[in-house]
């Protein structure tokens, strides 16, 4: 099984790459098992549609 750390490298991964399909699968599988690992990754979601819904407003003040 997976480890928790290496979960959490392919979270982060997630938001800037595609995963493989077995990165996929194995990350899948441990968020099933792991309740600590499916709220970090609630987390880095969270975080990462929060800085895409601040982006576009960051955009448009620096071309002024």
């Amino acid at each position: 099984m997976m480890m928790c750390r290496r979960a959490t490298q392919l979270m982060s991964q997630r938001l800037d790459r595609p995963l493989t399909w077995r990165e996929r699968l194995s990350l899948r599988f441990h968020l099933a098992m792991c309740g600590p690992c499916s709220e970090c990754n609630r987390q880095f979601e969270l975080l990462h549609d929060a800085g895409r819904r601040y982006a576009p407003e960051t955009q448009d003040q620096d071309d002024v």
